[in-house]
């Protein structure tokens, strides 16, 4: 919006002194699209309401909020061939660049919160977590952008519409949550190949000793050598079902033993 000379509560007082007051509700009142009677602004919370005001110069300023964003001038408009035709422009382009990369983060941060929500849903944890993980890191070096440009407006209003929909915090918890699905998928895998270990194990121990016994005794006996696999398979049965035997199958299924 830009004002007229009538419209006083915008304009910066003898056209180059401070903003009233009124100025910055005005823009809340644009960018939130309400008015005092639909929600009147607490007066213990207007400072926080108003923190991520954007002064882009004397002229105009720019507010981002959930509920959209607003830019006002601060100086009556001319008309035709006044600067501020040129800060439209700005406001349909590169500015409004900025707030569409903003709602792509959010987009894009609310897609992979809800893939977290499901990591559980399937028995294929490992396979899940690790699409997640690739997910994340597209969209990192894809959309995770803090400056549109390499000065400007625009990068504070990037940052405006981060803070206004906590998108740095809700990315921080979603790389953490994701490290420790992560530390959960590596010990799982890791008891799984202690567990098949562990088999070879009690499969070979049993059979590698009377192999051995029948090698040293020089006993190529058929008879002899069936009795000793038997004996084998009745040790590693027996084996299997001790405290060490349920640890090992326990790990190979995923889960944790039983003292």
């Amino acid at each position: 919006m830009t004002p007229t000379a009538r419209h006083t509560p915008a304009l910066r007082a003898d056209g180059e002194g401070a903003l009233p007051a009124t100025a910055d509700r005005w823009l809340w009142q644009l960018a939130s699209r309400s008015t005092p009677e639909d929600f009147p602004l607490p007066p213990e919370t207007v400072g926080e309401q108003l923190k991520d005001t954007v002064r882009i110069s004397a002229d105009w300023s720019a507010l981002v909020l959930r509920q959209g964003a607003a830019f006002l001038g601060h100086r009556p408009d001319t008309g035709a061939g006044d600067f501020f035709e040129f800060g439209a422009l700005h406001s349909r382009t590169v500015y409004l660049d900025a707030l569409l990369l903003g709602s792509l983060q959010r987009d894009h941060i609310d897609e992979l919160t809800d893939e977290l929500s499901e990591v559980f849903n399937s028995s294929r944890l490992a396979r899940r977590v690790a699409t997640l993980e690739r997910n994340i890191a597209v969209f990192r070096s894809t959309y995770w952008r803090q400056h549109l440009t390499a000065h400007g407006a625009a990068n504070d209003l990037l940052l405006a519409f981060q803070n206004q929909h906590r998108l740095p915090a809700r990315f921080d918890e979603i790389l953490a949550e994701a490290a420790d699905y992560s530390r959960l998928v590596q010990t799982q895998e890791s008891q799984q190949i202690s567990g098949a270990l562990g088999v070879l194990t009690i499969l070979g121990l049993p059979l590698g000793t009377a192999l051995s016994i029948l090698q040293v005794l020089d006993d190529h006996s058929t008879a002899h050598l069936l009795i000793v696999l038997a004996l084998s398979v009745a040790a590693t049965a027996a084996a299997l079902t001790t405290r060490y035997g349920r640890l090992v199958l326990s790990s190979l299924r995923g889960g944790g033993g039983k003292a």
